[in-house]
């Protein structure tokens, strides 16, 4: 990436509702260069999609936990497919270390939390959870400066 992809990311995240004239002025570059490089970004996986960020909490789930589990060996497909049929679970990473797997999980309440953990753990795969919620957000998800950052180091 240059500088220039860097400008058209960061422009895009903060100006989302934008569209590729608008992007282009903004940036000083024709509107067929800015095309380019959104098709270019895109094909090669930088940019994941264009749809709008959600509040979760604004939704009617205030909640968010981390929930870690522990599975047991060789049963992780099957853990995967357990979590994917429930709808609170926003992602699932694979992990290092003591855990197995790390959920983003949203909830209504903290009894609704508990109703979720409950039927994470009523998979057969999964032995055991460890939560941890959320009480506040102190830095949002953010890559602008990770993307400024990765062009002055090139």
């Amino acid at each position: 990436m240059d500088e220039l992809d860097v400008r058209l990311l960061v422009t895009m995240r903060a100006h989302p509702r934008v569209g590729l004239t608008e992007l282009a002025r903004l940036l000083g570059v024709a509107r067929g260069t800015v095309q380019a490089r959104v098709d270019k970004l895109t094909a090669r996986g930088v940019i994941l999609d264009f749809g709008p960020t959600v509040s979760t909490a604004q939704a009617g789930f205030p909640i968010l936990a981390f929930v870690s589990l522990q599975i047991a060996q060789g049963r992780l497909a099957e853990a995967v497919e357990a979590l994917r049929a429930l709808p609170q679970i926003l992602e699932v990473y694979g992990t290092s270390g003591q855990h197995d797997l790390l959920c983003r999980v949203v909830a209504r309440s903290t009894d609704h939390l508990q109703e979720v953990i409950a039927r994470i753990l009523a998979s057969p795969a999964v032995q055991r959870t460890d939560t941890t919620i959320a009480l506040s957000s102190q830095i949002p998800y953010r890559v602008e400066p990770l993307l400024e950052a990765a062009t002055k180091n090139d």
